[in-house]
């Protein structure tokens, strides 16, 4: 019997329970583990050296010019628009993404086909392709007129004058992102309980009041990831208006390749600003995933660094009773 209660008393549940409970036991465990993942984790620690080991002694890589090129002045402006063309793309596209899901969700018929017809058209078309056509939209309509519709016009604007490459960029980004925003948005409210709509309208809100002050910040925690991958999308799809001059990251580092012809160096130096702007946006994600789910799950999943102090509380102390244990 006392073989039995000195076992009991050194079992991992109840050091669980004095650690936090069963809960907390159970989430300290590990699965076991296999040949299968011990070989799949040995083959990507050899392919990751061997990548590494390439960038360090690849002869086409010169890393000084890397350095040199890394914040030049043309790179450095090059990455200060990207950013903005980010930006205001993002904006353009939420709001003309929320207003086209409220539209496709709305009773009159005029306003939903009109909606499921932009979504149709920019959602069909590659945006390269739309890029290129706004660019080129003074050889489709070479005045813009102001006035009587099928009448006479009052005013006029040279296209050419109206739709500078940078407007173009804006239009191509901003209208087809607004496209595939719409229905994430619309995703996002079609996810919200119908009974939170007639009980906003019980209690005497407007629709209008019921979707801005109920339905919408429900929505949010569906609509936050997907609004996030479109906007590390959107900073990586603005290198497409390279191809229209507009004087972003990557048409600045083709410039300068182009008089230098230090092709290779120069495209990593246009990665690795990409790489570091995706990941300042996938951190910014996480928080805002993170703050938007306190209302949806019991305790909010712990951040990296709580999971690096945790790691280390449980090794230290790990290692404290082991001592304790060899003096004794």
């Amino acid at each position: 019997m006392s073989n039995v209660k000195a076992s009991t008393g050194s079992s991992p549940l109840r050091d669980g329970k004095a650690s936090g409970g069963v809960g907390s036991w159970v989430s300290n465990a590990h699965p076991a583990r296999t040949a299968g993942r011990v070989v799949v984790a040995v083959i990507a620690v050899v392919l990751g050296a061997m990548f590494l080991h390439l960038l360090v002694t690849s002869p086409t890589l010169h890393w000084d010019v890397v350095a040199h090129y890394f914040t030049s002045r043309q790179v450095i402006d090059g990455l200060i628009k990207t950013i903005e063309l980010t930006i205001a793309a993002m904006v353009i596209g939420v709001i003309l993404g929320i207003m086209l899901a409220l539209m496709r969700m709305s009773p009159s018929v005029v306003l939903k086909m009109s909606a499921s017809a932009f979504v149709w058209l920019f959602r069909g078309t590659p945006l390269l392709v739309q890029i290129i056509f706004w660019y080129n939209l003074s050889s489709f309509i070479p005045r813009l007129s102001l006035g009587i519709p099928f009448g006479p016009s009052f005013v006029s604007w040279d296209v050419n004058h109206i739709v500078t490459p940078l407007a173009a960029a804006l239009l191509a980004l901003g209208l087809n992102e607004g496209a595939y925003m719409s229905e994430i948005v619309r995703a996002g409210i079609a996810s919200v309980e119908g009974g939170q709509m007639e009980a906003s309208l019980v209690l005497g809100m407007t629709k209008g009041q019921a979707m801005r002050r109920i339905v919408l910040p429900q929505a949010v925690r569906i609509i936050i990831p997907p609004t996030g991958n479109q906007a590390i999308g959107m900073l990586k799809g603005t290198s497409l208006v390279s191809v229209i001059s507009t004087p972003e990251l990557l048409y600045s580092v083709q410039i300068i390749y182009a008089q230098t012809f230090q092709t290779i160096p120069l495209l990593m130096v246009a990665c690795i600003w990409y790489l570091i702007l995706t990941t300042v946006l996938s951190i910014g994600q996480y928080y805002l995933e993170r703050h938007y789910a306190k209302g949806a799950l019991r305790a909010l999943p712990l951040t990296p660094l709580q999971k690096v102090r945790r790691w280390y509380a449980t090794h230290a102390a790990s290692a404290v009773a082991e001592k304790t244990g060899s003096l004794r």
